[in-house]
């Protein structure tokens, strides 16, 4: 039986610094074992929680397999990765914090392309005189065949982008992007926009529960300990 509980949280960058902010002002501080650049962690003053430090899309594979009970990482990813992820996870805060909406962007020069239903039309339009479908380029295969099938819009073909995604277009590699955005200068820097309806998900750091992982002996009742500290606001002792 699991006695302790195993948080994952983002090894690197803002949202390291933001996520040990967020659980250090709710009581929770936490701190690294051994070398600064490991990838082992506690928090102070509890023995049943270990910490490990992952990549958010890292933190995203070890809920869908069970192997982390809870873990801090981008709505985007947990649902990329996790196909039907509202029934293998449970989404069990917001932390306001890591914000980063999942897009469709167009070049600029596409006067007449707003919505995704012109989209369609222009698939429809350019297969007719180019003979292939357009090229999508973006890093979310899952999301974007998503939400393209629930706009109805078949007209296309992926292109798995590993490297920048907005640079595609005028690399000549893609038509079209789906990418993350934040303020939306890199899409404009590279002459783009996004639809008017090509919204799909407006994503931030969430704490998130494996449905998958083992949550016998203590496991359970310590995220209820965690839990009560992480929905408090410190803000209320401030009044």
């Amino acid at each position: 039986m699991t006695e302790t509980l195993t948080i994952a949280v983002p090894s690197k960058g803002r949202l390291m610094e933001e996520t040990a902010n967020f659980f250090k002002a709710r009581g929770l501080n936490m701190q690294k074992i051994g070398h600064d650049r490991g990838y082992q962690g506690e928090i102070e003053g509890y023995d049943d929680i270990d910490i490990v430090y992952l990549s958010a899309s890292e933190i995203a594979q070890q809920l869908k397999t069970g192997q982390v009970h809870m873990g801090v990482t981008g709505e985007d990813l947990v649902r990329e990765n996790i196909i039907g992820a509202d029934q293998r996870v449970e989404f069990l805060k917001k932390l306001g914090f890591g914000y980063a909406d999942v897009v469709v962007a167009v070049p600029e020069c596409w006067i007449d392309v707003h919505t995704m239903a012109d989209l369609e039309e222009m698939a429809m339009e350019f297969r007719r005189h180019h003979s292939r479908r357009l090229r999508v380029a973006t890093k979310y295969m899952n999301l974007t065949r998503q939400f393209f099938t629930n706009k109805a819009v078949a007209g296309y073909r992926i292109v798995e982008s590993l490297g920048a995604t907005e640079g595609t277009p005028i690399g000549g590699t893609a038509d079209l992007i789906v990418d993350i955005t934040s303020t939306g200068e890199t899409l404009e820097a590279n002459h783009l926009r996004i639809l008017d309806d090509g919204v799909i998900l407006r994503s931030e750091a969430n704490l998130v529960a494996s449905r998958a992982a083992e949550w016998g002996g203590g496991a359970a009742e310590i995220r209820l300990e965690v839990m009560s500290k992480l929905n408090h606001d410190p803000n209320d002792e401030e009044e």
